[in-house]
């Protein structure tokens, strides 16, 4: 959620300028693109882009249309074809073979759908949230709602809709998001037709590095580069300091059963032990294992790991297949790492992996990197008007 940070950290800036600011949102993607549905770009009126929506071929154009946006304060639906030839010509060149389509929506502070206040309140807690994003696809002349709703973990909805037709039917879909985890974009028809992007919000990564020698301090700073929350973990006080992990939000001086005492740990937080202390190591582990993370890396060698696991059930711990599956290590991918470093890319990068439930491959053995049938858009046609919540 790093973008989404950024965002708001640039619109505040905006605002204590006095500048306008419109947000370009890519909204729906057919085909192949450098983003995916949900990539946001914040512009202002003098040119300042915060965030992104292409590899860098369409900002220049969004930037155009983004100060027409906010001159007339009224939102516009923009659609790239980079399936045409014809587009080089354009000097959009893409060279992405899909068609891209973005909304850009003025910012007004105050109004009830302002999206830096929907964003700022998913941000408020550490929880998954839906967000709506209404827009007309079969209309590019017709009004474009923009960003309208967000419907946190408890179901409570913000915002306010443009069309109560479509209110209790987007909210059904909006809950199906929210319980099952993965973002639709539908039309829904009545009267008018409607597309709403429906996308799931999911907070920071959360990596607790459970060891603060030198070789976690790389690990940490790229952490904190892709917007991770970091938690720094150990033993040794003269290791722990705000001077060696700047970066870090959290730096907790414990022993191992003290040590998760203050940390939450959900489906979005990740472990790393690299203390390179066997006894503050197996400790944590045992830990861990009863809490089950999605991920438990371990430093060092296979052997190391394979004899914590014994010994703690030489103690009488049942480890069962679902634990061990949650155990990396050695951690990391194989990517030839030596340096401190190159180690911290090689975690990082298997964590990615793991969350996104990729196995790590490289992309030159794929024909299609993104799954295109998360491209289609359904539709729904609501028969009857239903009643307005």
């Amino acid at each position: 959620m790093k973008e989404l940070k950024d965002i708001i950290a640039a619109f505040e800036h905006a605002q204590n300028g006095g500048k306008q600011t419109a947000l370009a949102t890519v909204v729906h993607v057919e085909g192949s693109s450098y983003r995916r549905a949900g990539a946001r770009m914040l512009v202002t009126d003098d040119g300042q882009l915060t965030g992104a929506i292409s590899g860098g071929c369409l900002e220049g154009d969004a930037l155009r249309k983004a100060r027409l946006v906010m001159a007339q304060q009224k939102p516009m639906l923009v659609t790239y074809d980079t399936t045409d030839d014809e587009d080089a010509k354009l000097g959009v060149g893409l060279g992405c073979n899909g068609i891209i389509h973005i909304l850009i929506e003025p910012i007004t502070p105050g109004a009830i759908n302002n999206p830096i206040d929907l964003f700022k309140r998913f941000l408020s807690s550490r929880q998954p949230a839906v967000l709506i994003t209404v827009f007309s696809l079969n209309d590019k002349q017709a009004p474009q709602p923009g960003t309208c709703a967000l419907m946190d973990h408890q179901e409570q909805v913000a915002g306010v809709f443009p069309d109560g037709t479509i209110q209790d039917a987007v909210l059904v879909d909006a809950r199906y998001v929210l319980k099952y985890g993965n973002s639709v974009t539908k039309t829904y028809i009545y009267q008018d037709k409607f597309t709403c992007f429906i996308e799931l919000l999911q907070p920071a990564v959360s990596l607790v590095v459970v060891g603060a020698g030198n070789d976690a301090i790389p690990l940490t700073n790229l952490a904190s580069v892709l917007g991770w929350q970091v938690t720094v973990i150990d033993g040794r006080a003269n290791y722990l300091s705000r001077e060696r992990f700047p970066e870090a939000q959290k730096l907790i001086d414990a022993k191992p059963d003290l040590a998760f005492a203050d940390i939450l740990i959900d489906n979005r937080t990740v472990f790393v032990l690299m203390t390179h202390n066997y006894n503050y190591d197996m400790a944590i582990l045992k830990q861990l294992l009863e809490r089950l993370p999605v991920y438990i890396g371990a430093l060092g060698p296979k052997k190391r790991l394979v004899r914590m696991l014994d010994e703690l059930k030489d103690e009488g711990l049942t480890i069962t297949t679902e634990q061990l599956q949650s155990i990396y290590g050695p951690a990391g991918l194989d990517i030839g790492s030596e340096n401190s470093e190159e180690i911290a890319l090689s975690i990082v990068s298997e964590i990615q992996a793991v969350l996104r439930k990729r196995n790590g491959a490289s992309l030159r053995h794929k024909a299609i990197i993104h799954n295109r049938t998360d491209d289609q858009i359904a539709q729904q046609v609501i028969a009857t008007e239903p009643t307005i919540q």
